[in-house]
This record gives C-alpha cells, structure tokens and sequence, in this order.
C-alpha cells in the first residue's frame, strides 16, 4: 500500500508561505512562452492545494530532472517527503535547513510563481517602449520588484511579448546612484557590448553583456558608478535569491542563452523599472502620437529658419555636452545668420519613456542636416521632459 501523506494543514502552509494567498493560483493572463520552470512550479503547487500531495512528489521530480540543481524545487520536494511523516509547520522544515537559506528560497518562490501569475494581458504593452527604430529587434524591460526580466520582439513598430524571466538584481534593491552602494540604475539603457568567454570567472556563468550604466542623464545628475553587467550565474547554481547581486542584472545560464541570441550589441535597449506601468494599446498609442507630434513640431521649426520658434522647444534647464541653454541659443542665433535655407530629416527614431522619472523620454535618431553651406549626417540622442505641460528638450548629444 502507498504510504500516506499526513496532510493536515500542510498543503495550505506550503502554498500560503510561497503564494502568501489561500486562494486557488490562476492561469497567467498572457501569451505563454515557457522556457523556466515557473509552469512546472506552479502544477506542483496547485497539487499541493488541492491536496494531491503524491502527484506533486511526481512533479518535483520530474522538475529535477530536468533542473538538477534548482534548489528550490529540492526545498519542496524535501518539504513533501517530510509530510509523509508528520504534519508540516510552515515552508522549508528540514531541521537542518540554514533559515537564511529558507529564507531567500522563500522570496524566490514569491517572486517566481507571483510573477507567472501576473504576466500582462495581450492587449497591454510596457510604457516605456513607445518606439523602437526599425532595425532593433527586440526590447528588454526589467522589473526589480517583481525579479522578471520581459521580452519583446519589434513587430512593424508595436511591441509584442515573446517571453519572461526570472532574475537577480542589487542587494539593496533599485535606483542606483554611487559605485559600490549594491543597486540596480533604473532608466533607459542599451547593450553594448559581450564579454569573451575566455575573460569571465564562472562567477559570470554562461556570458555577461555590459549596458551603458551611466548614461548621460545619470552622468548629468552626478550618478557613478561602473560595471552593470546582464550575465549568469556558476555551474552549480541555478539561479540565486531575488536580491543577491552588486546591481547587475542576474540570470540563469540558460534564460541568459536564450536572450543572447536575440542581443543587438549598441542596439538593444534594457529598460529598468522599479515596477513596470503597462499601458492598453489604445493608450500607448494616444502617448506614441503625443510626442510624435512634439519632435515633428520642431523638426519643421528648426526649417523654418525662425529660430526663436525653434529654441522654444528647448526646457529652461537644456544642456548639451558643452552647452547651457544661453550658451546654447547664442549659437543657434549665430549660425542662423549665415544659412538662406535647412532642410533636416531622422531616420530611425526610437522613443522610450524612462522609468526612473515622472514624465522624460529618452529619443534617438539618424539626422541628415543640410543646408546652404553645410551637408552633415550623425546619430543624435534627446531628453525630452514635461515641462510647463509641454514637451521640451533636456539634453542633445550624439549617439
């Protein structure tokens, strides 16, 4: 005869400690791409309520199989051996288990099966992601309060969600302003470049992909700070606790396989949010247009040769990377005097809002300027912030 589960109030305690929620786990909302265990966890702990405590044995295992060295999934399948004995007290009864330990494999749990049950709807796109340049493929967003990391492949301009992951982030969580203080940045930010294989530690995992932490508004705002870095994790470790790393952004070998095929090196862009704000498409689409409309205003402006109309879009605290505003006009001014017609186009706009502030957008192009006396083509990057209830430039410099 199987030997019996003491279930009790065992299945309860497990999930309520991991859900911390009575209630049943619901289906995810949105289009499923499953390369984590976070389907698998969820079976099992939907077992577990239901009080199916020997199917979740099986589905541990078979999760095991597959994720060896998941230690979480050892913690439960631990936890289910134990309730063959005796009724289980809480999450994690081996007596030999370090609560430390228990601890963080807790909030991993939080973090995964929260997060899995929270995935955004088809109709709801990240707010950040108002434009990507025809030739960025994809868009990363991160999300530090919930551990994930989401996936989106530029569809002729929308966004659409291909896959979500479980990550690690700053010890002391977000917003990271000083070297060594063990935070995430929050903003907007690009990959730009890899890490030979050859020059990692296994510290590193799999690979690391270095993004450009700090930009040029952390650098305006005086944040330092150096080495944030998208990279995984040693052999013997899946995956580490929500919090665990110096402010890199922390995943599993091959959750970081995966994305690194789809990595655009100076192309692209890693959003980090300290919770994402996800917009309906209808609402995203009324922003996208908003600020559309803005940088088309003074692109014609800059055309017209007014050029008082034209500074008009600049914000009252502009800088550029040898300007002030005054400084900044002076020169416009001057060089007006000397052109009888302008013609600017861009090419390749992308427009990401930054997570980190209430109202900026961080704006990029390809311009081709040509005029009477001057033929020029370069990448240019602006800040564009609300100021007054209209859309003005923060900062302009080259890409």
């Amino acid at each position: 005869m199987k030997q019996l589960f003491r279930i009790g109030a065992c299945a309860a305690l497990i999930l309520g400690a991991v859900l911390g929620t009575s209630a049943s786990a619901q289906s995810p909302k949105g289009p499923i791409s499953d390369g984590g265990p976070e389907a698998s966890l969820s079976k099992v702990f939907k077992d577990i309520e239901a009080r199916r405590l020997d199917s979740a044995l099986e589905r541990v295992d078979a999760l095991l199989a597959v994720y060896p060295n998941f230690r979480l999934a050892h913690l439960i399948r631990g936890d289910l051996l134990l309730a063959r004995s005796r009724p289980l007290t809480g999450f994690g009864n081996a007596p030999t288990a370090p609560p430390e330990k228990v601890a963080e494999l807790r909030d991993e749990a939080i973090a995964r099966l929260q997060a899995y049950h929270a995935r955004p709807t088809k109709n709801q796109v990240p707010r950040y992601l108002l434009q990507m340049r025809p030739d960025q493929k994809y868009a990363i967003v991160v999300d530090t309060k919930k551990s994930r990391l989401y996936l989106y492949a530029n569809e002729r301009g929308r966004p659409r969600f291909v896959a979500d992951y479980y990550i690690t982030h700053g010890k002391e969580g977000a917003k990271k302003s000083r070297e060594g203080d063990k935070r995430t940045p929050l903003g907007v930010y690009h990959v730009v470049s890899e890490v030979p294989k050859k020059k990692l530690t296994d510290f590193y995992g799999s690979g690391a992909f270095p993004i450009n932490y700090p930009n040029e508004y952390d650098r305006l705002l005086g944040r330092a700070g150096h080495g944030i870095w998208l990279h995984g994790v040693p052999r013997d470790t899946m995956s580490r606790p929500p919090k665990a790393s110096d402010g890199c952004v922390v995943l599993a070998n091959a959750d970081l396989q995966a994305l690194a095929s789809r990595l655009q090196l100076g192309l692209t862009p890693v959003i980090i949010s300290d919770e994402v704000e996800w917009l309906s498409l209808d609402d995203w689409q009324q922003e996208r247009s908003a600020l559309q409309g803005q940088i088309e205003a003074w692109r014609r402006d800059w055309e017209s040769g007014d050029t008082e109309r034209y500074l008009q879009h600049y914000a009252e605290k502009f800088t550029s990377d040898s300007a002030t505003r005054t400084q900044w006009g002076a020169r416009k001014r001057a060089i007006a005097k000397g052109k009888t017609w302008v013609q600017v186009r861009l090419d390749n706009i992308s427009m990401f809002r930054d997570p980190g502030q209430e109202e900026m957008v961080v704006v990029t192009f390809d311009q081709d300027y040509r005029s009477n006396n001057l033929k020029q083509r370069d990448g240019k990057r602006q800040y564009w912030i609300k100021e007054g209830g209209k859309w003005k430039i923060l900062y302009e410099g080259q890409a």
